[in-house]
C-alpha cells in the first residue's frame, strides 16, 4: 500500500473500535463537571505516581520529551477549557479567551520542533523508526502557518445546557481539514508507525463531533480525545508499534513527500484567504472575528445559543446577522 504496509482486518476493527471508543470517552467528559475532573485530574495523577513513571521510561517508544509535554498540555488545554466552560466570569474575560489560542498554539509548536528536530535521523530513534528528509522541513513549515492563522479567539462562546461547551465560530472547516492534513503529515513523517491509530483515527474521531454532534467545538474535541489517547499510550506503549493490532508505516519516500506537499499546500491556500479577507473586510485578526460574513460561521453561531457571549462578542455578533441580511 501507499501509506502503509499491509493493514489486516483485525487492525481495520481495532481502528473502528479506537475511534468508537475515544469518541465515547469524549461524551462521557462532556457529560459533567465532574466527570471531566474525574477523567483530566484523578485519573492523569493516578497515572503519573503509578503507571507512566514504569511504561514510558527512556528506551520506550514513548519515553522522548515530546510525550511527557504532549500529554500535560492537553490535559492543561482540557482543564483550562473547562475553567472557560464552568467559570461564568472566565467566559466574559478577554485574556482567558486568550488561553484556548495559546494552548493551540503551544500545541502545533511542539509538533513543529520536533519536526525540525527529526530531520535528518535514520533507523532506530527512541523506538521508533524515523525516515528523516525534506518532507520533515515542508510540514514544519506547514505547521508554522497553520499556527499563524489561528483567529477569531474573542469570539468563542459558551453554549446553554449541561454540557456548556466551548464553542469557537471563526474556526471553521477549511482550517480545521488543513489542521487535519499538517497533524496527519506531522504524525507520519516524525512517528509514521504510529500513524494508523494516532494519526488517521485521532483526527478523525474529533472532526467527526466536530461536524456532526457539537458544532463549532473542534477544539474542545480535540484536547479531550488527545488527551485520553496520550494517556492510554503511555500507558500501553506497545500498541501501536509491536501488538497484534500495530500497522507499520510504508517509509516510502514519495508517501512522506506528497502527505506533506498537500499539508504545505492547504496552509498555504488558508494564510492566502484569510490574508484576502483581513485586507477587503478591514478586520484585525488579532482582535477581530475574521469570517463573520460566511455562512459556515453563521451555521456554527445558529446552532449553538450562547450562555455567555464572549467579551468582543456583542461587536462581532452583529456583523454576523448584517452580513447575513
Amino acid at each position: 500500500m501507499f501509506l502503509f504496509d499491509a493493514i489486516p482486518w483485525s487492525s481495520t476493527l481495532m481502528w473502528v473500535a479506537v475511534v468508537a471508543g475515544l469518541m465515547i470517552a469524549n461524551e462521557v467528559a462532556r457529560s459533567s463537571k465532574w466527570a471531566s475532573l474525574a477523567l483530566f485530574i484523578a485519573l492523569p495523577v493516578a497515572l503519573t505516581i503509578f503507571v507512566w513513571p514504569t511504561t514510558a521510561g527512556a528506551g520506550s517508544s514513548t519515553g522522548t520529551w515530546f510525550h511527557w509535554v504532549k500529554v500535560y498540555s492537553a490535559l492543561a488545554g482540557c482543564l483550562g477549557f473547562m475553567a472557560i466552560r464552568f467559570i461564568p466570569r472566565l467566559a466574559k474575560n478577554r485574556y482567558a479567551l486568550m488561553f484556548p489560542a495559546f494552548i493551540l498554539a503551544l500545541n502545533i509548536f511542539e509538533a513543529v520542533i520536533r519536526d525540525f528536530q527529526v530531520y535528518g535521523l535514520n533507523g532506530m530513534v527512541d523506538g521508533v523508526f524515523m525516515v528523516g528528509g525534506p518532507w520533515n522541513i515542508m510540514n514544519g513549515i506547514a505547521g508554522l502557518l497553520n499556527l499563524l492563522t489561528i483567529c477569531g479567539w474573542a469570539g468563542i462562546i459558551i453554549s446553554r445546557g449541561p454540557k456548556k461547551d466551548m464553542i469557537w465560530p471563526d474556526m471553521l472547516w477549511f482550517w480545521i481539514m488543513a489542521y487535519d492534513l499538517w497533524n496527519f503529515a506531522y504524525v507520519y513523517t516524525a512517528v509514521g508507525d504510529h500513524s494508523f491509530y494516532a494519526g488517521a483515527a485521532l483526527l478523525v474521531l474529533c472532526t467527526i463531533p466536530a461536524f456532526f454532534i457539537k458544532r463549532g467545538a473542534w477544539l474542545q474535541h480535540r484536547a479531550q480525545t488527545l488527551a485520553f489517547w496520550m494517556m492510554f499510550t503511555m500507558a500501553f506503549t506497545t500498541f501501536v508499534s509491536s501488538s497484534q493490532f500495530a500497522v507499520k508505516s510504508s517509509h516510502d519516500p514519495v508517501a512522506l513527500f506528497w502527505v506533506s506537499a498537500v499539508a504545505l499546500a492547504a496552509n498555504f491556500a488558508v494564510v492566502v484567504f484569510q490574508t484576502y479577507t483581513i485586507v477587503k473586510r478591514r478586520r484585525n485578526p488579532l482582535i477581530d472575528e475574521l469570517f463573520t460574513h460566511l455562512p459556515a460561521y453563521r451555521t456554527v453561531l445558529e446552532a449553538n445559543k450562547p450562555l455567555v457571549p464572549a467579551a468582543a462578542a456583542p461587536a462581532a455578533h452583529p456583523r454576523a446577522t448584517a452580513s447575513a441580511k
